[in-house]
């Protein structure tokens, strides 16, 4: 079976600075696929790669078997939806305005949204709690407002793949609660598969911990130290190796069947990797 997204011998450079070299993956339908690491170690650049926005210096990157630098521009929305972090200026478009964009792919030149785009644009506002704001200029919400938004008209292009870049970025705890619980629904419902970059590994926890099948790649140095499920990586040895953080992983049990994985961090390691013990498990 051809993978939804395949990532082969990938290599990325600024100049002479290597980003990131020889990285290969596999993501599935109806899969997350989590990147895990520290500033800088190349998450956001991948992403972008993986959007046809930057171009690799050596390697492939195939979208349902097709190279995604052959596919056209409608046709990549068609299939991908991203939620960048970093929310660019944009003129005072009403919320609602901003969120009916996601349809752009589905309009013609000059053609006018359909009452279908709107619907579905309606949709994604109510799913994401913010219909109280449709009528607001988008210029005028806050950040974790914005975020919401830009996941709503996410939600709106309907596309097979979502793309996300740490998300829960300027989110209250409570929408960051609600955006997880969102990403779980659309991955067992619509079959969505979704390419994850977060500096917060519970998050991977989070996914598998409710039933979703979750791939977790823990970045650093320019490449994956590893990839395999959050229960196999997720383990106290190898936070410290990507975070220097003393942490601790801990099992809570909510009822006979059911039990939960997190990660608790105790304390940054302020003198270094010399006790860390060994490679990445």
């Amino acid at each position: 079976m051809i993978p939804v997204m395949e990532i082969e011998g990938a290599s990325f450079s600024y100049g002479q600075k290597d980003i990131f070299k020889n990285l290969n993956l596999k993501v599935g339908k109806s899969q997350i696929f989590c990147l895990v690491g520290p500033n800088g170690c190349g998450k956001t650049t991948l992403l972008e790669s993986i959007l046809g926005i930057q171009k690799l210096k050596a390697g492939n990157i195939y979208v349902e078997g097709k190279n995604i630098l052959s596919i056209s521009h409608k046709n990549r929305a068609e299939k991908i939806a991203y939620i960048p972090q970093n929310i660019e200026k944009t003129f005072p478009y009403t919320v609602k305005d901003m969120v009916i964009m996601g349809r752009a792919h589905n309009i013609k030149l000059f053609q006018a949204p359909s009452k279908e785009d709107k619907l579905i644009a309606m949709d994604a506002m109510k799913r994401m709690g913010i219909l109280n704001l449709a009528e607001k200029p988008f210029t005028q919400i806050s950040g974790g407002e914005k975020r919401l938004v830009m996941i709503a008209r996410a939600l709106t292009q309907e596309s097979k793949i979502l793309v996300m870049d740490e998300p829960t970025a300027h989110l209250d705890f409570k929408n960051e609660l609600m955006l997880l619980e969102i990403i779980v629904d659309i991955i067992k419902k619509e079959g969505i598969t979704v390419i994850m970059a977060t500096h917060f590994p519970n998050h991977a926890y989070y996914f598998e911990n409710n039933g979703v099948k979750t791939k977790l790649a823990l970045m650093k140095d320019g490449g994956f130290a590893k990839v395999g499920t959050p229960t196999e990586l997720l383990n106290e040895k190898n936070i410290m190796r990507i975070y220097s953080i003393n942490s601790q992983i801990t099992t809570c049990k909510i009822d006979k069947e059911t039990f939960i994985k997190q990660i608790i961090p105790i304390s940054i390691i302020k003198e270094g990797l010399e006790n860390s013990g060994g490679d990445i498990n």
